[in-house]
């Protein structure tokens, strides 16, 4: 392993070893509370552009397989990890994580202390930071990473979606017979609007009895009110994505006209933010975010709790309770975790009621959607 210097824009400086890709890279850092699902999170789209810090101390003991991606390759810029275990044990695996780094250039970092970076993190925001095997002069790093664009100014979409439509068929894993099950018939059609999906969100939609087909991020809106028009699609899903949604301005104009038309619609995690910002009310970035397994959300309309996955940096505001009921609201710290739009066929949640491997206390959500559109098209009958 190579040596690898870490330095942060409000100074901190640190020495690790290296694993994965080598070079220098920059990005922001955060830090992900889960115990398990490494694959997903480095392979989870949203990532793209930052570094992620795992508190969990071991990553890397169950190896890597083919089957678990949430996406087509994997998008963090590097990993951060108190321990790395190239030696892995699992009847599942094919090769070590460190494998899956090398091959799409994510640097993995290992022997340093992960517990001093979360609580920087915690304390002071999350912020950039640059990796280096190749400097270790934290002035020169320093200066690299002052010229660097910042995450809010990169428009991670145009990478990580799909650059044509495709339809998803698979639903979700049948843990019994290790598999991912073909999808159930359906009852009504959907698109998907690609801003980074992960995988399994596919699979849940398809699981709740939808055709699913999805579309690009260059999407023509009024193709899709055509086809809502003529019963060609029955509801449109808005996925989750990376970086800042404020910069998508060509998106949210799209996504005005699709409200227009009234078609039912559904977003997780970027795609809260975008139907948020859509309707006029712009989002916020929290100090350091909500990223990991194990968020406590309490569903507004039953009083229970639900035991979530999250992974973000921004929120809606409170002021949208002007246009929406507040569905669900995070314990950690009182912010917004889903809406429903009053007198439009449209909800959201911040939330991931996907998640993969876990917690699937959410995951009622996707048949809610399914029947919201099929409410929807038998009051139009």
């Amino acid at each position: 392993m190579k040596r690898v210097w870490i330095y942060l824009e409000h100074g901190l400086f640190l020495e690790g070893r290296s694993f994965g890709a080598e070079g220098t890279k920059t990005g922001e850092i955060v830090f992900n509370t889960s115990m398990t699902g490494y694959q997903e999170i480095v392979t989870d789209p949203s990532y793209a552009g930052q570094f992620v810090t795992f508190t969990m101390p071991e990553i890397g003991n169950v190896g890597v397989n083919d089957e678990d991606f949430e996406s087509r390759a994997a998008w963090a810029k590097g990993i951060i990890v108190r321990n790395y275990q190239k030696r892995y044990s699992n009847f599942r695996a094919q090769k070590a994580l460190d494998a899956l780094l090398r091959e799409y250039d994510v640097m993995g970092i290992c022997d340093v202390d992960t517990r001093l970076l979360t609580k920087t993190v915690r304390d002071k925001g999350a912020c950039m930071m640059i990796a280096s095997t190749e400097i270790s002069d934290p002035a020169e790093l320093a200066k690299l990473l002052a010229a660097a664009p910042r995450i809010e100014e990169i428009d991670y979409i145009k990478a990580v979606s799909t650059q044509k439509p495709y339809k998803h068929t698979t639903a979700t894993y049948d843990a019994k017979n290790f598999r991912y099950k073909e999808a159930p018939p359906s009852k009504a059609k959907i698109y998907v609007l690609d801003f980074g999906v992960k995988r399994n969100i596919l699979n849940n939609l398809a699981e709740a009895e939808l055709e699913v087909e999805v579309l690009p991020h260059t999407f023509d809106p009024d193709s899709i009110i055509a086809d809502y028009k003529e019963g060609r699609c029955d509801g449109v899903f808005l996925s989750n994505g990376p970086g800042d949604p404020l910069i998508l301005k060509e998106v949210h104009e799209k996504i005005r006209k699709l409200l227009e038309a009234k078609i039912p619609m559904f977003g997780i995690c970027l795609g809260h933010q975008l139907l948020s910002i859509a309707h006029g009310y712009k989002t916020f970035k929290l100090k350091f975010g909500h990223h990991g397994g194990n968020h406590p959300v309490r569903n507004e309309a039953t009083g229970r709790v639900e035991i979530t996955a999250q992974n973000h940096n921004y929120n809606v505001p409170e002021s949208i309770e002007k246009i929406a009921e507040i569905t669900h609201k995070n314990l950690f710290d009182g912010t917004i975790e889903g809406v429903r739009y009053k007198d439009e066929p449209v909800f959201s949640v911040q939330h991931h009621p996907e998640a993969s491997p876990g917690p699937h206390e959410s995951a009622y959500i996707f048949k809610e959607f399914r029947d919201l559109i099929l409410a929807e098209r038998n009051k139009h009958a």
